[in-house]
This record gives C-alpha cells, sequence and structure tokens, in this order.
C-alpha cells in the first residue's frame, strides 16, 4: 500500500505546471517593478510631447 502510495504519479504534471506558472510569474513582478519606472517616465515623454503644439 505504501508503495502504491509512493508510485502514484497522478498529479505531478500538474504541479509542475503550476510551478513553472509561478516561476514565471515571479520573474514578470521583478522585471515590472524594476522597470516599471521607466516605463512610466517614457509614457509621460510621449504624452507630453503629443500635448505640446
Amino acid at each position: 500500500m505504501l508503495r502504491n502510495f509512493f508510485a502514484r504519479e497522478e498529479g505531478q504534471g500538474l504541479v509542475e505546471y503550476a510551478l513553472i506558472l509561478v516561476l514565471i510569474a515571479i520573474v514578470v513582478i521583478g522585471i515590472l517593478s524594476v522597470l516599471g519606472n521607466r516605463v512610466s517616465t517614457v509614457f509621460s515623454q510621449i504624452n507630453s510631447g503629443l500635448t505640446q503644439p
């Protein structure tokens, strides 16, 4: 019975996909937190450039 418990692999693929999604989410959050101010500055400059005649 104990051997069957450890031999079952149901849900293993789902756990692996969930771990990959979590890793991707952490990377994206990290990149956005580092580059967030720069992106905001670029959009502000574009906006001010478009509004000035």
